[in-house]
């Protein structure tokens, strides 16, 4: 059962970077590069940022794969499942901040998911 839920945080973590990448970049990287309001450095270091996200939205799929071939192997799935889930909680915080709901932002749930997915795999024997 363990595989199963591993391999579900994979897949998650592939939309998750789908979402981030083809969504997300036309709707926020592209009009952030777009603004002339933001002080130079600000905005490259926000861009910075961005694609910080797209890394790990990227390789967090791989890891949770090979942790599904490798379940005598769990150290990645933790540190990805607590990376994760720092993430939701960041991102809601951030959206409160705003005075946002924190679930329009999508990197609050699929964050959450991509995390319970792997707290699943990591629990299950």
């Amino acid at each position: 059962m363990q595989a199963y839920f591993l391999w579900a945080a994979t897949i998650m973590s592939a939309i998750t970077f789908s979402v981030h990448t083809f969504v997300g970049g036309p709707r926020v990287a592209e009009p952030l590069l777009a603004n002339s309001d933001l002080p130079t450095a600000s905005k490259w270091l926000n861009y910075y940022c961005w694609h910080v996200t797209t890394i790990l939205t990227f390789t967090m799929g791989g890891g949770y794969a090979y942790v599904a071939l490798n379940p005598d192997r769990p150290e990645l799935a933790v540190f990805l499942t607590i990376v994760t889930g720092a993430s939701s909680l960041l991102s809601a915080a951030v959206a409160r901040k705003g005075n946002i709901n924190p679930f329009r932002f999508p990197s609050t749930w699929l964050f959450a998911t991509v995390s319970l997915l792997g707290l699943a795999g990591l629990l299950s024997t």
